[in-house]
């Protein structure tokens, strides 16, 4: 078995009648961190939507363990190929408590395994733990995210999309989510495919980086090459085409 685990070959998707990612090629490493960059509007967030199939492929194939998961829906690839996907923004029911939005997170599992597998994530989430029976919305930025994050976990997914955990929280608290990322990469196997917007402290954390401009790959190589690289600034505010590309 290789360790390539999600391969994109020449996908081809974007909204209506307006294409973003054009032929996209690229490949994530089992178990790994990897991390999209780019300038706004390169791809970076269509790439997790187009994989988590809700953007439709127009051209090209995904795949997946070398299965091919091109057209899957989202249900099928969160139940059947555990790729779970965390979006951007915060997507809890602010009325509910936290454990109640556990809940809804595990319908998929039957009620039975979803209360037996909300102990083993709340390990991981001392905070949310003590908060539990509270209002989502009256959590924290912090806590919302790591409750959503949670949720996802419930189907011990073995792929996770997560798109810009950092957006509205303290230094102290990305630095926890990044530190939980990389436990469920080196302790569980867990493939994470990232957006970020915090570059330079994703890179620190992340195994690989994969950048983007105009929906095409124009550079992939590990994440601690890149971190010192002279064209980092550029590829994250534009003109990526700068640096040579390398797989």
């Amino acid at each position: 078995m290789t360790d390539t685990c999600i391969e994109f070959e020449d996908v081809l998707a974007g909204y209506g009648e307006f294409m973003i990612l054009n032929n996209l090629s690229f490949q994530a490493k089992r178990g790994k961190i990897t991390l999209l960059l780019g300038p706004n509007g390169a791809g970076k967030s269509t790439v997790l939507k187009t994989l988590f199939g809700l953007l439709k492929v127009r051209q090209g194939r995904i795949k997946l363990d070398g299965q091919e998961i091109t057209g899957a829906s989202a249900k099928e690839l969160l139940v059947q190929h555990g790729i779970a996907f965390v979006p951007q923004g915060r997507n809890l029911f602010g009325a509910l408590t936290a454990y109640e939005n556990l809940e809804l997170g595990g319908i998929t599992l039957g009620m039975k395994t979803t209360h037996e597998r909300i102990p083993e994530v709340l390990e991981l989430f001392p905070r949310v733990k003590e908060r539990l029976h509270s209002a989502a919305a009256s959590l924290s930025g912090g806590e919302q995210k790591q409750l959503e994050v949670g949720r996802a976990l419930l189907l011990r997914p073995k792929v996770l999309l997560i798109d810009e955990p950092s957006i509205g929280l303290s230094p102290l608290v990305v630095q926890d989510v990044f530190r939980l990322l990389r436990r469920l990469a080196d302790e569980q196997g867990v493939t994470v495919l990232m957006v970020e917007q915090n570059v330079k402290s994703a890179l620190k954390m992340a195994d690989e980086a994969i950048a983007l401009e105009s929906g095409r790959l124009v550079l992939h190589k590990p994440a601690d090459e890149l971190l010192s690289d002279p064209h980092l600034e550029r590829l994250f505010l534009g003109g990526a085409h700068a640096a040579p590309a390398t797989v």
